[in-house]
């Protein structure tokens, strides 16, 4: 059954922002989610994203029954390789939530890490926090360590701070230092402020490295640190508010 029946104009909330709010999944992923079929309003299996819930109705997912939004709370996740950042992966793989799901409340992550990408991931049970915190007005610098192999000048890695255009994409800022050698490997440490798809392994690339190890050890002030591979750990609600600030706080409602 369809859960699109009339609705007065301008009640309730958008479906994806409420699931998005509720720490259920970001709003693209929710509206996947729609699409797939398993997000039922009183009963009714939902079929667009463009609907709208109020408080009365009984949201579930995949059969789970989804409450009122809680308070905004942040975790660290040193996420292996091999894990994909996705709720629902059509290939089968293993993702970061079903990792995470018996010791965390449901949650989205701030941005994603690739298949191939360990390190520092942001997990919140709240959709608002979220995406302020992937907003590159925000300022904050993701950093990471990657080995890659082949040769690279100090001069092109300076080259980057004042961006970079590859096959039509405009890639910001990018600070960009080698750290050592290891036989025909090359450590380097890179700091971007955007976080587009994949775009480190783009930009290495491009600069004729391949790479085969990225870790992800910043986001904004947050360190990956002594976190061990697949280890969760709760950022304290005071240091959270500390370093979001008054106005990101005062937006999420913490």
């Amino acid at each position: 059954m369809s859960a699109e029946r009339p609705q007065p104009l301008g009640s309730g909330e958008r479906i994806a922002k409420f699931l998005s709010r509720a720490g259920v999944a970001s709003r693209r992923e929710a509206e996947r989610l729609i699409e797939m079929g398993v997000v039922t309003v009183d009963g009714n299996t939902l079929t667009t994203p463009a609907f709208k819930v109020t408080p009365d109705m009984e949201v579930r997912v995949d059969g789970v029954r989804v409450g009122a939004p809680e308070a905004a709370r942040l975790w660290r996740y040193h996420k292996p390789a091999g894990l994909v950042t996705t709720h629902k992966d059509p290939q089968g793989r293993p993702t970061v939530f079903e990792a995470a799901a018996d010791r965390l409340p449901r949650v989205i992550s701030v941005g994603r890490l690739d298949l191939a990408t360990e390190g520092l991931l942001l997990l919140t049970n709240h959709g608002g926090l979220a995406r302020r915190l992937e907003l590159p007005s925000t300022g904050w610098v993701r950093r990471y360590r990657a080995r890659a192999y082949g040769q690279v000048g100090e001069a092109d890695l300076a080259a980057l701070k004042d961006g970079i255009e590859i096959d039509g994409v405009r890639y910001g800022p990018i600070r960009a230092s080698l750290d050592r050698r290891q036989g025909g490997n090359a450590w380097l440490t890179i700091s971007i402020a955007e976080g587009k798809n994949r775009e480190v392994r783009k930009i290495l690339d491009h600069l004729g490295l391949r790479v085969n190890r990225l870790i992800r050890v910043a986001y904004g002030p947050f360190q990956l640190g002594s976190l061990k591979k697949g280890a969760i750990e709760e950022i304290p609600t005071k240091q959270l508010r500390e370093q979001l600030g008054k106005k990101i706080c005062a937006e999420i409602g913490l």
